[in-house]
């Protein structure tokens, strides 16, 4: 039988003080789980899950926390510990500069407010661990949760959301009160994303109503031999949680496995094939058309246009003259072979040749944040390296067909 009562709590967690926090019991499989519903800017929400944990009415907490997110607001070394030519190699630089602007935006919310954003999250993860509780991360990967979420977007969505949030790295203005209020009513990854997860619902859908489902799976499965379950959630997703954890009738690994994978790309590259094909096939047709001297140019002008932009981009970026030589290179080949992206190529040589050190690493949060501190930062001007160098050589694609076609059909 499955049950749940909301607000006002059961009789027997009476003597626990939910101080009007948001709450609701789900009673399942016999396991009872108490959904507190947390404000992640509210010192009210610490204190309210201080005195939960204190209370030892619960043999088990779960928290709206994955690995990744526990570690960051734990570690103050994190950052340090990352293998920044990894990324690189894995294709995880765009992902890695969105945690980044997640966190600048973080760090000006608990400038402002005087709490650190997530503040009660922390706390019950390190309570319970201090009282020998079981601790159970039940949210998703933050990682796989930002690639559904981009992959629900257009084109000009992710351009346009990649652009917000890299623009959030340099803002130092003070968090508006709308985002404020999103962050009272309890979930930092919609109030970042606030403008667009408003106007979208592909992206609400990955951000909150898709976390929901997860949440409620894995604290189906997690709840082992625990029979009250103290689970720590934004206020945001007690709702959904609850009717999720309610409702909910398959069984929850085949739910988690579904939400637990990233979109598959297509196993045909077409947009590379179509492009490969058209710049082959416009110098072969250069060739048979306008002999040797007609084909030569349109190659030339290639190499030179692709080559030369994108080693201007490492160059405005700060990179090493091995760097520059490397996307000069790499840019021409780029449209013909992802696996050779001139961005990460670049990138690459920047981290070999320059390669970060651990004051770097601690100092990105702060060099981030001015225009000058990006270029002073090893680590910082890797990723200006991998976006201008990548910039200059998709300019150069786009012009570089667009001279191909002039020549073939003047």
């Amino acid at each position: 039988m499955i049950e749940d009562s909301a607000v006002p709590a059961r009789d027997e967690h009476a003597q626990f003080p939910f101080s009007g926090q948001p709450h609701a019991i789900v009673e399942r499989d016999s396991v009872r789980y108490t959904l507190l519903g947390t404000a992640h800017v509210s010192r009210a929400s610490v204190d309210v899950v201080r005195a939960a944990i204190a209370s030892e009415a619960f043999d088990a907490v779960a928290v709206e926390l994955d690995p990744q997110r526990l570690q960051a607001l734990t570690d103050p070394d994190a950052l340090a510990k990352l293998d920044l030519v990894k990324v690189l190699r894995e294709g995880k630089t765009a992902l890695f500069a969105v945690n980044l602007g997640l966190a600048a935006y973080q760090r000006r919310l608990a400038e402002q407010l005087g709490i650190e954003p997530g503040a009660e999250l922390k706390l019950a993860a390190l309570d319970a661990k201090a009282r020998g509780l079981p601790v159970h991360l039940i949210d998703r990967d933050v990682g796989l949760t930002f690639s559904r979420a981009l992959h629900s977007l257009g084109f000009w969505g992710r351009a346009k959301l990649s652009a917000a949030l890299f623009a959030s790295l340099f803002a130092d203005d003070e968090v508006g009160e709308a985002d404020i209020e999103k962050l009272k009513q309890g979930d930092m990854l919609e109030a970042s994303f606030s403008e667009f997860a408003e106007q979208t619902p592909e992206l609400y859908e990955a951000i909150i109503a898709e976390r929901d489902r997860y949440m409620a799976a894995k604290l189906r499965e997690t709840s082992g031999a625990a029979r009250e379950v103290l689970a720590v959630v934004g206020a945001g997703h007690l709702q959904g949680l609850a009717k999720h954890l309610r409702d909910e009738t398959r069984a929850p690994h085949l739910i988690r496995e579904e939400l637990d994978t990233a979109p598959k790309k297509s196993s045909v590259p077409w947009f590379t094939i179509v492009l490969t094909t058209f710049v082959l096939g416009g110098f072969a047709w250069g060739f048979w058309r306008g002999g040797v001297d007609v084909g030569t140019d349109l190659m030339l002008y290639w190499v030179l246009l692709t080559g030369g932009l994108g080693a201007l981009g490492c160059l405005v970026a700060g990179g090493h003259p091995l760097s520059i030589v490397a996307a000069f290179i790499a840019s021409p080949l780029t449209p013909l072979h992802p696996a050779l992206a001139s961005g990460t190529v670049s990138a690459l040589v920047e981290a070999w040749v320059r390669k970060p050190i651990y004051a770097d690493f601690m100092a990105l949060r702060d060099d981030v944040q001015t225009v000058r501190g990006w270029w002073r930062n090893r680590v910082a001007r890797v990723l200006l390296n991998f976006f201008l160098t990548s910039l200059g050589t998709a300019i150069g694609v786009w012009m570089g067909g667009a001279r191909m076609l002039g020549k073939l059909f003047a």
